[in-house]
């Protein structure tokens, strides 16, 4: 079995009953998005998990050695893509899945979140499972190896939805591929929101409004167990 890996868990009130698992993105590890999500206010507690990343070499860094979920090979990071490390990190992000069903949290109340390399990790997982997540928040990103997705997309995954987010200005993952994986999604019968906004590879204040309500809504799918402080 895969090991565990190695994160911070924050609940936002006693006794959560819905998860969020949050990936950051390249170099960064999982204390970068915990002010985000301490930001956050929800209708219910959550109980968020932030991941780090394995330490790894990074092609297009020089080899540097960082944080990443996979290696990037090219200023096109569409292509050459790493399909090993992919692949790896969404067993990762599987055994967090399966923790919290331990847990008692069903699969329809576990979010995948994610920023850039993060997000894309998220939309495959999310895509490959077996059961309906609650949702998936995909930012500043691009769903990867695309090629693979009409074969390998479950029939539960229809029933995840998807936001997406994107800075016009992105010159990391450019707002061309974001779009183009928007549309991916679609045509693969996703039910997806996209927002995008004037910046570059970063957040913005109307984002996360619009992320903190498209959370509230999706929340009212399920039963809601009031929020304890």
């Amino acid at each position: 079995m895969t090991a565990i890996p190695p994160h911070i868990s924050l609940d936002s009130g006693a006794n959560p009953q819905h998860s969020m698992i949050w990936l950051h993105g390249l170099g960064a590890d999982g204390y970068d998005f915990v002010p985000v999500a301490e930001e956050l206010q929800l209708p219910v507690a959550m109980r968020y998990l932030f991941p780090h990343a394995p330490e790894q070499a990074v092609t297009i860094n020089g080899g540097y050695i960082m944080r990443a979920w996979y290696d990037i090979a090219s200023n096109n990071i569409d292509q050459q893509q790493d399909a090993a490390g992919i692949h790896a990190s969404s067993r990762l992000i599987n055994q967090l899945i399966e923790q919290e069903k331990s847990r008692g949290i069903p699969t329809s109340r576990i979010y995948l979140a994610g920023f850039s390399q993060g997000g894309a990790i998220a939309l495959h997982t999310a895509l490959r499972q077996p059961e309906p997540l609650a949702g998936v928040l995909a930012l500043s990103t691009y769903l990867p190896l695309a090629e693979t997705v009409a074969s390998e997309i479950t029939t539960a995954a229809h029933a995840t939805p998807i936001f997406m987010a994107h800075g016009r200005h992105d010159d990391i993952v450019p707002y061309a591929l974001g779009i183009a994986s928007k549309k991916r999604l679609e045509t693969a019968g996703m039910p997806t929101t996209w927002r995008e906004y004037d910046m570059a590879h970063s957040l913005c204040t109307e984002e996360l409004t619009d992320i903190q309500d498209w959370l509230s809504n999706t929340l009212k799918r399920a039963p809601i167990t009031p929020k304890k402080l």
